[in-house]
This record gives C-alpha cells, structure tokens and sequence, in this order.
C-alpha cells in the first residue's frame, strides 16, 4: 500500500485548516476598541451638491413635531412644490421627495434638438416664494454611434424652466388671492 494521502482526505485537512484559520482571524478582531466618526464642528461647506440642500436639511423634529418647525406645512414652498410639479408634468415624473423638495424626471427627448435627450431635476431650496429658493439642473445626452452618452448640463434650458416655474407660482399665489377676497 503506498504512503500517500488520498485527495479526499487532502481536500478535508484544507478545509479544516482554513476554518481554523478564519477563526483565529475573527477571533484576534474581538479585541479592537474603536471610536466612533464624530464630524468637524468646524466645517465650512455649503451642503450636499447632489440635493441641493443646505447643511441644516430637515431634523426628525421637524416631521415629527410639526409645531416646533414653524409654520406646521410642508418644509418647502408650496407654491414653489405645485408650480413646479405643473410645470414638469408634461415628462414622465421618476421620483419625487416631498420632504426634501426634489423632483426627477425621466428622459424625455430635448424640445429643441432632435437626437438629444434631457432629465430634469427640480431642487426646492427654502419656505420663501424667491428667485433664489428653486434651482433647476437639466442633464443632456446625445445619440451617436447607436448609444446614448452624457454630454452634460443646458444651463439656458434650466434658467427656462425656473423662470417658468417661478411664473407659475406667482399665477397661483395670484389666483388664491383673488379667491379669499
């Protein structure tokens, strides 16, 4: 009989030695003491560049307890919300976040040029009915060689679509005005 393992046996002493192994390892983490991140408190930035939110956003307070955040309404404009909810719903809605006054669209074919396309995103930014409280991205993309690929922001087209969001939200600020008399 030859002094040899067989392959089954060699394959179950592997087997045992690299669970003994992944046990020892796991074991040796048990010890680590760890702190837990605590952020600057002396950061300077102006929020999230995807939302386009301020650093305060929303606190759990403030959905919570409607009392303590005010005005006891949405924490956007609701004008601002309708105009621009009536403004893009000519496009396929993607996503809406009430609370964070977001809205995305799907991609829709560029009203003005043939082999592009655009998503829209609305960013509802204050409680005040201000130029400065909606902003407006329009993301492009253009059709070559059988494939869409980004070809990046209409910043004309999105300085349109605000001007038109804010002109609606004055119509119907105007409209329930004469409506309360």
């Amino acid at each position: 009989m030859p002094n040899h393992i067989s392959n089954r046996a060699l394959s179950s002493l592997k087997w045992m030695v690299m669970g003994l192994g992944l046990m020892l390892a796991l074991s040796a983490c048990g010890g680590i003491q760890t702190t837990p991140y605590e952020q600057p408190k002396d950061r300077n930035d102006s929020g999230s560049f995807i939302t386009g939110k301020d650093k305060a956003g929303i606190s759990l307070d403030d959905i919570l307890n409607p009392r303590s955040s005010g005005s006891g309404s949405m924490p956007v404009n609701a004008l601002l919300w309708r105009a621009a909810l009536d403004t893009v719903s000519v496009i396929p809605i993607d996503d809406i976040d009430t609370f964070g006054g977001t809205i995305l669209t799907e991609w829709y074919p560029h009203p003005e040029q043939a082999n592009q396309r655009i998503k829209i995103a609305v960013f509802i930014l204050d409680r005040e009915l201000r130029a400065d409280a909606i902003r407006v991205q329009v993301y492009v993309q253009q059709y070559q060689n059988n494939a869409w690929t980004d070809t990046g922001i209409d910043g004309d087209f999105a300085r349109k679509m605000e001007d038109l969001i804010l002109t609606r939200a004055r119509e119907i600020r105007s409209a329930n005005v004469g409506n309360a008399q």
